[in-house]
């Protein structure tokens, strides 16, 4: 074992060391609590928030304690935290200089759940592991912890790898990829048991040392966690690998980017998109121009591949699933002109669902006909059963309705108080499209054929009833088909024209399933993108509801445990179609981010964005380095505040194609300084140090400049008036003002 690994013991001596406190936890949440107080590194663990700690009795788990320094940080602070807790725990082994291999929590969600459920794996996995012996205690122990909301497979063993990685092994995104494909082993389900664990530890360990005898695995999730590297990095010149890689890279069905303003999380979710639409891997997509990238962007989004909507605090269910709107007749089977009736409106998500089943070939509509976003109709055919219209209509392509004294025309002057139908005439002149789907109606529960709208109205004198008529293809025709279940529960009514409740997904999937032979390799269900700005401006637990569970991929339609939903207002039983991929962004310099919803935590994957300021390199205004002053500002408001709150790379973006003293100073002026401004709450003093105006000898240079005036404002009457803080103005254009960076 070389010294790529000799953080092993000093992991292992520190959980012994947390052992020590399985009867003292008050004590340890004691000094826990103390240490946050004094590291701004430790602010996530929000020891403030009643809501988090009193329901735990302010007691802290040993593996959220070991998360401390094993989360997302960079490797400097990762070895500085580990160097606060090794010195106060009085770890006898060296702090690990690097980390390489070792799995981490995300940043977003670095909590674990049931604080007694964890203490109790915590024991009984060191008891294990020390004596080589598993217990029945240990695999009570794993079922308990896994069941825990929050926790989870992942988690669960990445934290035992911590305490004990040559007994454990960590079951992260990186090493099951590696094990399933380059080692062969099974690795096991989400819904894995204390037995199936230790029959997988077991499995692995054999199979290993067969290949290699020396291997551990310690030395496993390094290389799983190399090879994963090596692939995002371009260095995996094996094209079935890339292939492999690409595909592991875009799986994640629900994602969120995170990071400060500024680092591009709105910008990168254009590439994401394209990227899970054209099923390529995100590292292919973004070697593209931007430029290029964002039409094929925009021509997915009037396809209605793509979906972008951004979340505030008055969005609500019934914008996002359903609800109820007031409308004028909106009701088609009504006939009293004039009188508000309510409509059940689909929202956005829930729309973007419905027609998630509509198939394209090569990028465009199938030549099935459907447009876009089809609207399915019910349409009766003279009557319900066998009559004569309904024979002509089925043997030569389209469909018919009455109203014939009305004649050809109908126009604002039409009289409809005689006979009615004003709905359904306007359904069928007006609110049908080219491309809709229109179900057959035999009887009130069934339909004998689907098909799809290709003509405009037309009127047919030669007819001597059942005179306007519109040209339709039928895709399936002689059929007895049940559609109350699809259509929300409810029979379908005697109004000749009217939308169903029926989605396009379950429309496509009747016809699959009653012929096949439709769907040929060239048409194709494409995957679909719903992107959600600033998802953590929003009421996620009201916005959502029941979707919530919807949406994680093994409740999706045509998953294993698929799932469904009945909606509150339709009463139509709703799924999350597995072809729809959701894309979050949040800004981690929000205040609202610390109490975004647990239950989104768990069923989003979080990829973070961070400043990037090699972007910025060869940017030089006049002598600054504008990659230097990027860096240096971001190192010290992490050191004064956090890494959440730093500078992104793209305030400076301008520079690079206009690298001026104007620019840099509406930058700083506009942007720079109202940014620190809110984020050390007008701590004038931090902003100071973060702009480097505490090292200026010339007050003139200063962006930030004390003044007390308590003279010339008050006289003599008042002696003890505070400083205060003015911007210097002047101080934007001297190029000298920028060179304490």
């Amino acid at each position: 074992m070389n010294n790529e690994y000799s953080w092993i013991e000093f992991y292992e001596d520190f959980a012994n060391k947390l052992l020590s406190y399985k009867n003292r936890q008050s004590e340890l949440f004691e000094i826990i609590k103390g240490l946050s107080e004094e590291q701004p590194l430790m602010n996530y663990l929000h020891f403030e928030r009643e809501d988090w700690w009193a329901p735990r009795d302010y007691r802290i788990d040993p593996f959220s304690v070991m998360g401390i320094f094993n989360r997302g940080l960079t490797d400097s602070n990762r070895k500085y935290l580990a160097g606060i807790l090794a010195d106060t725990f009085h770890i006898d082994h060296p702090t690990p200089s690097e980390f390489t291999g070792i799995p981490l929590l995300n940043n977003m969600n670095s909590f674990f759940g049931g604080t007694d459920e964890l203490w109790t794996l915590f024991i009984e996995a060191i008891k294990a592991a020390d004596s080589n012996s598993i217990t029945d205690e240990f695999k009570s122990a794993f079922n308990d912890a896994i069941a825990v909301t929050g926790n989870g497979l992942a988690y669960i063993t990445m934290s035992l790898f911590w305490i004990r990685p040559n007994s454990f092994m960590t079951l992260d995104n990186n090493s099951r990829d590696y094990i399933t494909k380059e080692i062969g082993i099974k690795v096991p389900s989400f819904k894995c048991s204390g037995q199936d664990y230790v029959d997988f530890l077991s499995e692995l360990n054999n199979k290993i040392k067969s290949l290699s005898p020396s291997l551990t695995f310690p030395e496993v999730s390094h290389i799983a966690w190399s090879k994963k590297k090596q692939s995002l990095n371009g260095e995996d010149k094996k094209p079935v690998e890339k292939k492999k890689e690409s595909k592991m890279v875009i799986s994640d069905k629900n994602l969120i980017l995170y990071g400060p303003p500024g680092t591009g999380k709105t910008y990168n979710s254009v590439y994401y998109a394209v990227a899970i639409i054209e099923e390529k891997s995100i590292s292919e997509v973004l070697l593209e121009d931007y430029e290029n990238v964002f039409k094929r962007y925009l021509k997915y989004k009037e396809e209605g591949l793509i979906e972008f909507t951004t979340f505030h605090q008055s969005f609500s269910y019934e914008e996002f699933i359903e609800g109820i709107r007031p409308v004028l007749n909106s009701n088609e089977m009504a006939e009293l002109e004039g009188e508000i009736m309510y409509e059940i409106h689909d929202g956005v998500f829930k729309k973007f669902c419905d027609n998630a089943g509509t198939p394209i070939e090569s990028g465009k509509n199938s030549d099935l006909g459907f447009r876009k976003n089809p609207t399915v109709w019910k349409v009766s055919l003279e009557g319900t059963g066998n009559n004569p219209t309904r024979t002509e209509c089925i043997e030569n392509d389209h469909i018919r309705i009455g109203w014939d004294n009305y004649g050809e025309s109908i126009t604002d002057s039409t009289d409809f108080t005689q006979e009615g139908g004003i709905n359904v005439l306007n359904a069928f002149y007006n609110r049908m499209q080219l491309g809709d789907i229109v179900f057959s109606c035999y009887s009130s529960r069934t339909i004998d054929a689907i098909g799809v709208v290709t003509g405009e109205p037309e009127w047919h004198d030669e007819y001597p009833k059942y005179k306007r008529l519109r040209k339709v293809k039928w895709l399936v025709k002689g059929i007895s088909e049940d559609i109350v279940e699809d259509n929300a529960g409810k029979t379908m009514t005697l109004s000749a024209v009217y939308k169903l409740s029926v989605s396009v997904t379950n429309a496509i999937k009747i016809l699959k399933r009653i012929r096949p032979e439709l769907f040929t390799k060239s048409i194709k269900i494409p995957n679909r993108v719903f992107i959600i700005d600033e998802i953590n401006r929003g009421n996620i637990s009201k916005i959502f509801g029941e979707l919530i569970t919807l949406i994680e991929p093994t409740k999706r339609l045509g998953a294993i445990e698929q799932q469904t939903a009945k909606l509150p207002y339709s009463e139509q039983d709703f799924g999350v179609p597995d072809n729809v991929y959701l894309i979050g962004t949040m800004n981690s310099a929000d205040r609202s981010i610390a109490m975004i919803d647990t239950a989104l935590r768990r069923r989003f994957n979080f990829i973070e964005m961070i400043p990037d300021a090699d972007i910025l390199r060869d940017v030089i205004v006049e002598s600054i380095d504008i990659s230097q002053v990027l860096s240096t500002m971001n190192k010290r408001i992490t050191v004064l505040l956090d890494r959440d709150h730093t500078i992104g790379h793209s305030y400076f973006l301008p520079l690079k194609t206009g690298p001026t003293i104007d620019t840099l100073s509406k930058i700083f002026k506009h942007n720079i300084i109202p940014l620190l401004q809110e984020y050390f709450f007008d701590d004038y003093e931090k902003i100071q140090l973060v702009v480097g105006d505490n090292q200026k000898q010339d007050p003139s240079t200063c962006f930030i400049i004390k003044k007390t005036d308590n003279q010339k404002l008050f006289g003599d009457t008042i002696n003890d008036v505070p400083e205060y803080y003015v911007i210097n103005e002047e101080a934007f254009m001297r190029i000298d003002s920028y060179a304490y960076f």
